[in-house]
């Protein structure tokens, strides 16, 4: 049985393997510091549909596509997807299971969805139920602007406080057996809320829930931040990363040199997205390209992906709510 450490962490019993990993992105994406990470890239966010919702799809599609490819597999191999969006009703994930009729189980972690997907499909599969399972999440950025702020036909301007939600989907193919790298503990965050209600102030909202889960897993694991090749956040963009510094520091928890969080690193700053990219598709695209990259290469031999997500309800936050936040961490290691 896997093994529970602590309040909230998971040892697994049986580490699973990560045997492909792979990513397809918007052309804003394409242009940012990852360029060289990334094999599939858009020349338009439409991907030829009609609409952004469609588009956003079709990333979903063509990044599991390709990735099952690069591992030799095919859609009859795959025992399950574990995955999610941040569109109403999970629309992404549930049309693309739909359309190659594969057995899902549906995530909504906001913007933390990808180590959500990790995390269970992990234990899932080192438990046994499954063999091989796609965890795959994304976003896009003009259907999220639609949903949750204003479509861009209205044309209104952007706080400097405000983050660009990325564009692209990323899938990671977690079996059983394997040579891949291989995640071996997780753990679940606990929603928090830091009382922020501005919708496009996410990185301060999220801040706080990285921290708590953070500080959760060093105290099950009685590890620190030294003991980590790369400690990765998904997406609280500048702000948000300089405020779980401060948080962190004020239980004498130091993140260095190690850290990263991949919404601040996505786009440079001439792309002009202040405070860095946001998104389910955020944290999917920089791990399952870059990261994993440096893993399989040996260059990180122990990595922590801490992706963070905040829980908002546009009608909710309409009528006064703050807005609740959560992030998940999962440890891989070679």
């Amino acid at each position: 049985m896997n093994k529970k450490i602590g309040k909230s962490t998971y040892e697994l019993e049986h580490p699973v393997s990560i045997i492909a990993s792979g990513a397809y992105v918007g052309s804003k994406e394409g242009c940012g510091p990852f360029s060289d990470y990334f094999n599939n890239v858009a020349i338009d966010d439409t991907l030829g549909e009609k609409s952004f919702e469609k588009a956003e799809r079709k990333f979903f599609e063509m990044s599991l596509k390709e990735t099952l490819f690069s591992a030799r597999l095919k859609i009859s191999d795959l025992d399950y997807i574990v995955g999610g969006d941040i569109l109403n009703q999970l629309v992404s994930v549930n049309y693309t299971a739909r359309d190659y009729s594969l057995a899902l189980v549906g995530l909504y972690g906001a913007c933390s969805t990808m180590s959500e997907s990790l995390a269970v499909a992990s234990i899932m599969v080192s438990s046994g139920v499954g063999d091989i399972v796609a965890c795959l999440t994304g976003s896009h950025f003009s259907a999220a602007e639609r949903q949750y702020r204003n479509p861009l036909e209205f044309g209104n301007q952007r706080q400097t406080y405000s983050q660009w939600t990325a564009t692209g989907a990323g899938c990671s193919v977690i079996a059983k057996n394997g040579d891949g790298p291989k995640i071996t503990r997780v753990c679940f965050g606990k929603v928090t809320d830091f009382g922020i209600s501005d919708i496009a102030n996410m990185g301060a909202a999220m801040a706080p829930a990285a921290f708590e889960t953070l500080k959760s897993f060093f105290i099950d694991t009685k590890t620190t931040p030294d003991d980590y090749d790369l400690i990765a956040t998904g997406d609280l963009g500048k702000l948000g990363a300089d405020i779980l510094r401060d948080l962190l520091k004020k239980e004498k928890i130091t993140l260095g040199s190690n850290y990263m969080d991949c919404g601040h690193s996505l786009f440079r700053e001439e792309q002009k997205t202040f405070q860095g990219g946001s998104g389910a598709g955020c944290s999917a695209v920089v791990f399952n390209t870059y990261i994993m990259e440096k893993l399989k290469n040996k260059e990180f031999k122990k990595v922590l992906l801490v992706a963070t997500g905040a829980l908002m309800s546009t009608t909710l936050n309409q009528q006064g709510e703050t807005i609740p936040c959560i992030a998940h961490l999962v440890q891989i290691e070679n």
